[in-house]
């Protein structure tokens, strides 16, 4: 069963423009865009498929925060029990059509909601076995991670997992410096041009804002999470999972 609802836009700048006509486009070329710009995305996938799967509980919800496309969704429905029902929630109405449009054809029994809700002002989350938030909390402004994440921390049963990957810095300088070098050579092997590559990194100073490792895993324990720990790290993108 496949349904589609429309709330509020959710704070999402790199995903959802402000125009419609940039949404359209953003979401036509989404899918290759995040293939060639988030180091090993399809491991990250994978990874998140499976520890989702560790954690999913029958007759319960699964939100994906910042859905986009649908790709995690749809990666999750081909392994998870058909009574996990599904909640993507993104702030454009166009990526949020091409997700329903992916389930639509895949033709899946399994309960799907689409939603666009604004996680800075909409508790979106309820009786949650599994919440994933894949690249989507370094858009929220900093002021605001916390509120959303406590809000998402309430509306999970005990024992859920909250799933966690972003781009981060580090302490050192140095390091930092290098991580950013070496992932903008990823960028280059992957296609992206000189002006392509600086284009972006203008569209998103002041909108993506990454924190360090230790300044997440603090955020999510003053939330209530018990457990906290790392599964996956490449230079400046991090995956940790989260146990209630």
């Amino acid at each position: 069963m496949l349904q589609i609802d429309w709330v509020h836009p959710v704070y999402k700048p790199v995903t959802g423009p402000a125009d419609g006509a940039a949404d359209g486009k953003t979401a036509a070329v989404f899918d290759d865009m995040v293939g060639r710009s988030v180091p090993m995305y399809d491991e990250i996938q994978r990874l998140t498929v499976e520890l989702a799967n560790d954690f999913a509980v029958p007759r319960t919800r699964l939100y994906d925060l910042g859905c986009s496309t649908g790709t995690t969704l749809l990666n999750l429905d081909a392994v998870l029990p058909q009574d996990v029902s599904f909640v993507g929630v993104d702030n454009a109405p166009e990526m949020l059509a091409k997700a329903r449009a992916k389930f639509a054809a895949r033709g899946t029994h399994r309960d799907v909601q689409f939603i666009a809700a604004d996680l800075q002002r909409d508790r979106v989350v309820e009786d949650a076995s599994v919440v994933i938030l894949l690249l989507t909390l370094q858009f929220i402004r900093p002021l605001n991670r916390e509120h959303v994440i406590r809000r998402i921390y309430e509306g999970m049963r005990e024992q859920s997992a909250l799933i966690l990957v972003e781009k981060i810095i580090v302490d050192n300088g140095m390091f930092n410096r290098l991580f950013i070098r070496h992932y903008y050579d990823m960028k280059r092997r992957n296609g992206y041009s000189e002006s392509e590559i600086a284009h972006k990194r203008e569209a998103l100073e002041n909108v993506l804002i990454p924190y360090r490792p230790d300044e997440n895993v603090k955020l999510l324990r003053d939330a209530g999470f018990s457990q906290v720990e790392e599964f996956f790290r490449w230079y400046n993108f991090n995956g940790m999972i989260a146990v209630k």
